[in-house]
This record gives C-alpha cells, structure tokens and sequence, in this order.
C-alpha cells in the first residue's frame, strides 16, 4: 500500500472494499488532488470539495480496477455544518446512477469516530431521537391572551424570562465572518428563508398576489448586501425562536426546542421571530392589542436591550421581520388567517423594509 498510510486508514479502506466489492484485495491507496495537472498554467484547479483517495484493487478473478473514496471538509461555499456535507454525500449517492456515461456510485456512509466506515447505502430517510419535555408549548399562552384580551403577571414573567433566555444564547460569540455571511445567504435565498417561503405560496392568495412578493423579495435582496459585511454581530443563535418551540415545563421553566440553521447568526433573527407573534395573535383578536400584546411586545423588546444593550440589532432587524412575516401569512403555514391580518402584516414589513432603521413603536399603526 502507499507510504504514509496508517494501518488504521488501510484496515478501514479494505473492510469498506471487502463490503462493497466481496473477494477483492487492496493493492494500494493514493491521494487524488482537485485537479492532478501540474501544468494547468492559469486554468489549474487550486481547490475542491473534499478530498478524494484512488483504491487500487484486485478482483477474486485476479483483474485489477480502481475505487474512488470521496471525503469531505468544511469550505464556506455551503459546506461549513456536517448536515451540509452528509447531505451531498447521501444526494451524490442518489443522483450518480440518473445520468448516462456517469460513473457508478458503489456506496454512501460515515466516518466513525474511531476511523470505521459505516455504510448507509441500505438506507432510507434520516430519524432523530430526543428526549421528550412535560409542558405545554408557549403557543397556549398566546391564545388564551387572545381570547381574554388582558394579561396575567405570569404572562409578564414569562415574556422576561424569554427575552432572558434569548439573551443568555446571544452571550456566545462563535468564530468566523463567514458563518454570518452564510447565514445571512439562508436568510433570503434556503429553501426554508424567504425565496423559498415565497415559492412556496400559491398565486391566488388574498392580499399577496406574485407581484407583491416579489417586490418584498427584491427588497430583501438588497438588504442581502447591507448586511454581509456585518459579521462582528455573529453570535449563538436558536434560529427558530418562535412560540411553537417553547415549552414552559412543570416547573415553569421554560425549554426550547428544534435550534435550526447551524445555531448560528444574528441575534435579530431570534429577537424578531418571537416578537412578531405578538402581532400576529394581536391582528387576528381585534381588542387584545391595548388588553395585553402590546405589553408583551414592549416587554420583551425592554428586557432584550436592558439585558444586552444591542441597539444596532434595529438596523439588521428588517429582513428577519420579513422572513418570519411571510411565514405567517403563507396559507402552506397558516391556512385560516383573515386576510386583513395577512394585509396588515405585509404593510407592516414593506414599511420596515423600506425605513434604514426598524422602530418598535412602529408597531402601533397596527392597531390604530
């Protein structure tokens, strides 16, 4: 086998071989560059996406052929979470065998911690265990809010102790500008930001005809660039910080569930996709504005920047409060809103989108 190859690697290689091609020896392994002329002047390759080794073998009938195993790195072309990487691996594995003249693919699985490669060709779709959380999720609260049109104190205390836990996430700074760079492309271009929740409403909805979206796309867009460069405000984020993934347990603590998009970004993102549902149950209760949300809403707002001074997040929050409005206005999400509640909230967020800076008070014409 080649020099520099640990017996751990080669034992690995020839147990992977042994699975995929039954009888077959291991000859050798070598390193594949991203691009194996040395001589491609200004057309030379300097970079891939992983790392690929040639595996030498012989076959039970004495013939020779070569296997090529891909491997991956972390890059900040979308490949920087494990999810990302795993995910072109498995849709490699799915795709190789759909185009003509392609070569084969043989095989898909992991690395194990120990350097054992674990197939997953025999696989289908991906499942997750967690542990499960006695309580009741904080959409409950906000109904009943709804419905009575006034407050509790207990109301109050939770709304602090959200903002105190949003807070106590935004506390760590992870490394990198090109976390945030990445998670500012999610916010408008994923599948699940704001290019994919507007693919994902149909034409003829009331209040949000195509040509609405499209003019809130193009200003998200532009607020793309306003904010890339800002990698200073990247910090631990939960990414989906809505009332849905809070459950108060037993103990009136509250748990959070379902962190989403690499726990990673700005804290706006966090901030603005709580606090919009103030809104949202507010304009769907005529009346519960003025008997309780719009103390929620201040509250909440209050206690964050008491707790972390981040004044600035009013000059990102824009395009975040669009992402999560168009949420809650898609009828894919929210079948039985009113539409006056989906106008009101459009109204709101182009309004944002086109001020240099978001004002709280803002929220107020809402319900004038």
């Amino acid at each position: 086998m080649t020099r520099g190859r640990t017996p751990e690697i080669e034992d690995a290689v020839s147990e992977l071989v042994a699975g995929v091609m039954p009888g077959a020896v291991v000859l050798r392994i070598s390193r594949l560059g991203p691009d194996e002329d040395d001589d491609g002047g200004a057309t030379g390759k300097a970079i891939g996406y992983g790392v690929p080794l040639r595996i030498r073998v012989q076959r039970p009938d004495g013939a020779e052929s070569d296997l090529c195993l891909h491997t991956a790195g972390p890059d900040e072309f979308g490949h920087d979470r494990r999810a990302d990487r795993a995910a072109n691996m498995l849709l490699a594995f799915d795709s190789f065998t759909r185009l003509p003249r392609h070569v084969r693919a043989l095989d898909v699985g992991a690395v194990e911690d120990d350097g054992r490669l674990v197939s997953l060709r025999r696989s289908g779709e991906f499942y997750l265990v967690t542990e499960y959380v006695e309580g009741h999720v904080y959409a409950d609260d906000l109904r009943r809010i709804a419905r009575a049109r006034a407050l509790t104190d207990q109301d109050v205390a939770r709304c602090e102790a959200l903002a105190r836990l949003c807070a106590e996430i935004h506390a760590v700074r992870p490394d990198g500008r090109a976390t945030y760079r990445r998670a500012i492309r999610d916010l408008v271009g994923h599948g699940e930001g704001i290019f994919g929740l507007i693919d994902g409403y149909p034409d003829d909805v009331p209040t949000a005809p195509p040509e609405r979206l499209r003019a809130i796309e193009e200003r998200c867009l532009a607020w793309r660039w306003k904010l890339k460069g800002r990698g200073e405000r990247l910090r631990r984020t939960h990414g989906d910080f809505h009332p849905f993934n809070v459950v108060f347990d037993r103990a009136g603590e509250p748990r959070l569930l379902d962190t989403s998009r690499g726990s990673a970004g700005d804290p706006a993102d966090d901030v603005t996709c709580l606090s919009i549902n103030y809104l949202f149950f507010a304009l769907e209760a005529p009346g519960s504005w003025h008997g309780g949300f719009r103390t929620l809403w201040r509250t909440f707002f209050r206690t964050y920047l008491d707790l972390t001074g981040d004044r600035e997040l009013f000059s990102v929050a824009a395009p975040f409060l669009a992402w999560r409005a168009l949420v809650l206005c898609n009828p894919r999400w929210y079948p039985s809103i009113h539409a006056g509640t989906r106008d009101a909230l459009l109204g709101f967020v182009e309004r944002v989108l086109d001020a240099p800076r978001f004002d709280p008070d803002e929220a107020e014409g809402l319900f004038s």
